[in-house]
């Protein structure tokens, strides 16, 4: 079963090819764009998400990462 989110396809492209954007217009390479982009994650778990969840939320997050490139 589908995984509903609360944000529109639109909301979630729009944020991404902006972050993407980005990414191009310094000419990140793919090690130095995914540590940014790890950077911002731990950042917004860090100052985002309560330390009494920030550790399930972080291994959910990982688990649906690894799921989403999957073959």
């Amino acid at each position: 079963m589908a995984i509903q989110s609360k944000y529109t396809n639109t909301q979630v492209e729009s944020l991404i090819a902006e972050l993407l954007a980005v990414l191009d217009k310094h000419q990140a390479p793919t090690d130095l764009s995914l540590m940014v982009l790890g950077n911002c994650t731990s950042h917004l778990l860090n100052t985002q998400v309560s330390a009494a969840s920030r550790s399930a939320v972080a291994e959910q997050f990982a688990k649906a990462l690894a799921q989403s490139v999957k073959g």
